[in-house]
């Protein structure tokens, strides 16, 4: 067998990496974008135009599919690859099932978003597709599995990398979360229609069990493998605490499975459930915040890279956004805090302080570090790294603050009493307050998505440029041997 170096395509699978970080950008960018129409459709309502495939309604799970699913999910199944074939060095067991989740994991992402336009939806949080692509998301989500244990098994390594546990943690968890959640009775063979098999209380709390641990594994523990790798090598150091990162690891699986009933404060549930809920959600905070420190202090002895690199400006700053998200999730779990908060827009600033300050810039700054290495050159532009850092931070700022002020109005203006006993406020006056917050709000989501154009652009003449000097070396080889 002819001797290939380490990292070299004959060792790794690197084509499926490539494909699932371009379609993570397309998804991206056509996510958020969807995600700013609709902030705009709430802050200007004229843009709610007469054409029901675009109302919110619809539009909604369109956006939360594309970002968290396609974008999300194709950023995990992409550096996932990457991590488990560098860390364990050997190649995927699988080159045919690992292009089968691909194309699998494409196509159900834009069947759904579809669906969604056309009017099908189950109607549940972080929206489920129906029945028909509930199966095959799971068909497609067991061959996933199966590449990535047996590519551990593989292993020439006799150690498990962390990185890897957090991802076999998100596998497993989400293949239980949506087998259960989408157990349903079709109303036929041949119609998208079926009946949950839960009701009631029982269906919120399946409901609510299945969208904190969407949270918890798919974009927490899924996540955080991937800054236990990449903010370790754009450091150049070693983790911080390796003891730490395995308590961190199985700490926070444990307590995140008990906490979605703190979305169910004051109703019907028995109440020892959603105390049982903000019990744990407090406990949360300490592996969370272990997690949080464990990858700042990596940069013990390199916090001068923080000047110079603009990649660990990405990395360091979503390590900071998810301390702060995994300090503000727990408070508001508290059944005080979330008699003020829930129902109101200050939920929506701390989901997407942990979806764009957490998830999205970790993504960024590791596809920063591994898509120049993919493709053997540097990055076009440092300077639009730099760019894109800034819009994207000044962008989820604005989407922050005026969610707070949103929310937080909106939770007082709802609950205030007159001298009678009467609410203060209609709800009318609370929707007048909240106009400035969601114009805010669509400001800092058009910052947002001009950023990933930016980061599109510059990989897409990252991409463009190692082909061209690819194909001049492979000109330059041919004309050898023809010479010669």
């Amino acid at each position: 067998m002819a001797h290939t170096s380490v990292g070299s395509p004959e060792q790794y699978n690197y084509a499926i990496v490539k494909k699932f970080a371009i379609m993570a950008l397309v998804w991206g960018v056509l996510g958020m974008s969807v995600g700013t129409y609709i902030a705009s459709e709430l802050a200007f309502p004229f843009l709610n135009f007469d054409i029901p495939y675009i109302t919110f309604g619809r539009l909604r799970p369109v956006h939360t599919t594309l970002v968290i699913f396609g974008f999300g999910g194709s950023a995990l199944f992409a550096t996932s690859y990457y991590i488990v074939q560098r860390t364990c060095q050997t190649r995927l067991w699988s080159d045919f099932l690992a292009n089968f989740t691909f194309y699998g994991w494409q196509v159900g992402v834009a069947g759904g978003a579809i669906s969604y336009m056309l009017g099908y939806s189950q109607g549940r949080e972080y929206a489920e597709f129906e029945w028909p692509l509930d199966l095959a998301i799971a068909v497609v989500w067991v061959s996933y599995f199966l590449v990535y244990v047996q590519t551990l098994r593989r292993r020439s390594q006799p150690h498990i990398y962390v990185a890897n546990w957090f991802f076999m943690a998100f596998i497993l968890a989400t293949a239980l979360l949506h087998i259960f959640n989408n157990l349903a009775v079709p109303v036929g063979l041949f119609t998208l229609k079926s009946y949950s098999l839960f009701s009631g209380a029982q269906d919120a709390m399946t409901q609510w069990w299945y969208g904190h641990n969407a949270v918890g594994f798919f974009l927490t523990a899924a996540f955080l493998g991937m800054m236990y790798y990449f903010v370790p090598k754009q450091a150049g150091r070693p983790v911080y605490s390796y003891r730490l990162s395995i308590i961190h690891f199985w700490a926070l699986i444990f307590l995140y499975m008990w906490v979605g009933t703190h979305h169910l404060h004051w109703t019907a549930i028995p109440d020892w459930t959603s105390t049982l809920a903000a019990t744990f959600s407090i406990l949360l905070l300490m592996p969370s915040w272990g997690g949080m420190i464990n990858g700042i202090m990596t940069l013990s002895g390199a916090w001068d890279k923080l000047r110079t690199d603009p990649i660990m400006l990405f990395l360091t700053t979503s390590l900071a956004f998810y301390g702060m998200s995994t300090f503000e999730g727990p408070m508001m779990a508290l059944k005080s805090v979330n008699a003020l908060s829930h129902y109101t827009d200050w939920t929506v600033g701390h989901v997407h302080s942990g979806a764009l300050g957490w998830v999205a810039m970790v993504s960024f700054g590791s596809f920063y570090h591994m898509i120049p290495r993919l493709y053997d050159t540097k990055i076009y532009s440092v300077k639009l790294v730099y760019v894109h850092f800034w819009l994207a931070t000044i962008g989820i700022v604005l989407y922050i603050t005026s969610m707070w002020v949103s929310g937080i109005g909106q939770g007082l203006l709802l609950r205030a009493f007159d001298d009678y006993g009467n609410l203060a406020y209609t709800f009318v006056e609370s929707v007048s307050f909240m106009h400035i917050p969601l114009v805010v709000r669509a400001l800092g989501g058009a910052f947002f998505v001009s950023g990933i154009l930016t980061m599109a652009f510059n990989i897409t003449m990252t991409i463009t440029a190692a082909k061209r000097e690819q194909a001049a070396i492979e000109a330059k080889i041919a004309a050898k041997m023809a010479n010669a």
